[in-house]
């Protein structure tokens, strides 16, 4: 039991009724394997190993037990084999474990904590090469599952643990996708690229268009159609044509009509996709006719047709005599690349369909600052209905997100350039369409695990001093299609000490007089930091928008804030994940003082007032600083950036920490010297639980 110094005040605000007996663990169905999840990597600080789904080719397999939480594996020794996931079945139905192995090892647990139980399986030799789909499709990443024989009997059985499943493999070996394969190409998947230019017969349907060459071999391929932005051009797009038709998806780069504004950049990406599937038979001499699944389809837009591409997409709700050949279900996925908002709320508003924006910190054009709300990216994020993804990077320009040549169109410190805006693309573009698109499930920990600690191979690498200016924030917020359980979006409840949960919120004596609940948007148009300006640097919210979030600050002294469960949302034991985003608050002198990661802990307490705490750097990053740029007002810093963090619920039970997951009564964020950070300023928004991401999209 984590006694910290925050416990003490949960005995004061949370009823003696709150307490409850221990749940018994839910039953199992059929007698078969154990389930736990048992590959990742340690890391430094409590839970002290972090359980991961995918892993880079030559990265170490580690494995690890809890005997403390585990009393059965206490005190064993066992055999530990990894399979292939596809001889999973096999193992199943009685092959001996010896013959399907790729490694095995022989495994003495102890009785102490995790720290103790912690093996390495492999150095590093397992392969994630990418396996083809029906459909052609390169799939990313090799699946794996891990098997303990507790009985040593050479068989998969009753009793024994598997980390893995008939559904989905235990974890994912994943190769480099973002490295080239071929000189003087954008290619980074095993297929060749073939590139064709249609001419639609009009200034605006000229279009390039990318696929792999043996299609004719392949069958219905996914279909990605990118919008330029205004005084941009349909050839400057290589870069995505080549990676994504790499690995066997069809790509259309159109020209489009910016220069009179969203709605002609709306109507070209419309009449572009209904164009290009309406000359299948003609494209190429008829070599895409019949492989290009109009059912799955991807916009993504730059700038103005990043804008574009969600007007068109609100359009298509709408219905409009511009699509006859593909519906609003077929569009999966819109991607916005430094988005204007001209149009604004209302007309502006992409609808339920998944959502992800790239923004650069250094766009000099599109650029963030608070006194233009036509050229802050996040509104378009804040005003999506279904999920949400968003990568930013800092010293990356307007011009570094196209192939164009020219000048990065960049403002401020730090610039990355092209050639690393390029890398940073690849590492992400692939893993967000092959998870929303096919709901590959080696991809999901590239879109949500920090940059600091994992990306891609062939990815800029943070730790060495030449990429030091290379820094990503990624938000990730499931949308109301996929199950979850919000505590706070402090939009549905606004009242300070009432969370969107219904529950009661408190909050310490020193902590409470900085807490304030509203509108993320920045009040006076400068980013110079005022008290008079509690939302100072927020730009989520443009004029009308409704996104909210909350505020707080610590300066020298422990403070805690406590969000209460309500009755009927205290079992989480069919959650795996907390989540949140935050952000600290740009040219604050608290943001200042500390200048660098800002990091606290998250606590859970239980009805029977029993705790535990996780600092949320022990997983190896906290919330970003801004971005060091000068400008919009005094001082140095830009706008506010969003991260998620997210934290799997088993991790505050680790080292047999008797936390009852079936009745949490509270969730406390716990600041100052003794949980991190001594101070710091920051934005709090969208706290949840969610289901496994095993189970996405």
């Amino acid at each position: 039991m984590d006694l910290s110094p925050a416990v003490p005040w949960l005995l004061c605000v949370l009823p003696a009724g709150a307490q409850q007996a221990l749940r018994p663990p839910a039953a199992r169905g059929e007698p078969g394997p154990i389930a736990r999840e048992l590959a990742g990597k340690p890391i430094g600080a409590y839970p002290h190993f972090q359980t991961v789904r995918s892993l880079n080719e030559g990265e170490p397999l580690w494995i690890a037990v809890d005997p403390r939480s585990d009393a059965f594996l206490s005190r064993r020794v066992v055999d530990a084999y990894v399979l292939a996931h596809e001889d999973l079945p096999a193992a199943r139905t009685g092959t001996k474990l010896g013959q399907l192995a790729i490694t095995l090892r022989a495994l003495a647990f102890t009785s102490g904590s995790i720290k103790e139980n912690v093996f390495q399986l492999d150095p590093g030799t397992l392969k994630g090469t990418a396996r083809p789909d029906a459909q052609g499709i390169m799939q990313l990443g090799r699946g794996y599952d891990v098997v303990l024989d507790l009985d040593r009997d050479g068989l998969l059985g009753a009793g024994d643990v598997l980390d893995g499943g008939a559904a989905q493999a235990g974890f994912h070996v994943v190769e480099d996708f973002v490295t080239v394969r071929r000189e003087n190409t954008r290619e980074t998947g095993p297929y060749a690229v073939s590139e064709v230019f249609f001419n639609g017969g009009t200034t605006f349907t000229q279009q390039d268009i990318y696929f792999p060459s043996e299609v004719a071999g392949l069958g219905r391929l996914p279909l990605v159609v990118v919008s330029h932005g205004n005084g941009h051009n349909y050839q400057w797009y290589d870069h995505i044509g080549g990676l994504l038709a790499s690995w066997g998806y069809v790509v259309m780069s159109h020209a489009n009509n910016t220069g009179p504004g969203i709605e002609t950049a709306s109507t070209s990406t419309l009449r572009n996709t209904e164009l290009f599937l309406a000359s299948l038979a003609t494209i190429a001499g008829g070599a895409l006719d019949g492989h290009v699944d109009d059912e799955r389809i991807v916009w993504l837009g730059h700038s103005r047709g990043g804008e574009g591409v969600v007007r068109a997409y609100q359009r298509l709700s709408e219905g409009t005599p511009l699509a006859t050949r593909y519906a609003l279900e077929d569009v999966r996925l819109v991607s916005s690349i430094a988005p204007t908002d001209f149009l604004g709320r209302g007309v502006s508003d992409m609808g339920a369909a998944p959502y992800h924006l790239w923004t650069g910190g250094a766009d000099a054009d599109v650029n963030g600052c608070a006194d233009c709300d036509i050229c802050q990216t996040f509104h378009l994020l804040e005003r999506a209905d279904g999920t949400r993804f968003s990568t930013s990077l800092h010293g990356a320009g307007h011009g570094d997100f196209h192939a164009g040549g020219g000048s990065s169109v960049a403002s401020g410190p730090c610039r990355i350039g092209r050639s690393a805006t390029h890398l940073v693309m690849r590492a992400y573009l692939l893993p967000l369409v092959q998870h929303v698109l096919h709901g590959n499930p080696a991809c999901f920990d590239y879109l949500t695990r920090q940059w600091e600690e994992f990306r891609a191979l062939g990815a800029p690498d943070p730790a060495l001093p030449e990429n030091r200016c290379v820094v990503v924030d990624l938000m990730y917020v499931p949308g109301p299609e996929r199950a979850r359980l919000v505590l706070d979006d402090f939009q549905s409840q606004p009242a300070l000490e009432r969370s969107s949960a219904g529950g009661a919120v408190r909050a310490s004596l020193g902590l409470a007089p900085t807490l304030f609940e509203g509108r993320l948007d920045d009040a006076n148009g400068s980013f110079t930091a005022s008290v008079n300006d509690r939302m100072n640097g927020m730009t989520l919210a443009g004029p009308g928008d409704t996104s909210a979030g909350l505020v707080l600050e610590w300066s020298a002294r422990d403070e805690w804030l406590l969000f209460e469960l309500p009755a009927g949302a205290r079992d989480l034991r069919s959650w795996r994940t907390l989540s949140f985003r935050a952000a600290q608050s740009t040219r604050d002198e608290l943001t200042e003082l500390e200048a660098g990661d800002l990091d606290f802990a998250v606590q859970l307490v239980d009805g029977a007032r029993r705790a535990s705490t996780i600092r949320i750097g022990a997983y190896g990053g906290g919330i970003e600083e801004p971005y060091q740029r000068r400008g919009c007002g005094q001082g140095q810093g830009w706008a506010n950036e969003f991260e998620t963090v997210r934290i799997a619920l088993a991790d505050f039970g680790r080292e047999g920490r008797a936390l009852d997951l079936g009745d949490v009564v509270a969730v406390a964020f716990l600041f100052g010297p003794s949980h991190g950070s001594p101070a710091g300023r920051l934005g709090l928004d969208e706290i949840l639980f969610d289901s496994d991401p095993r189970s996405d999209p």
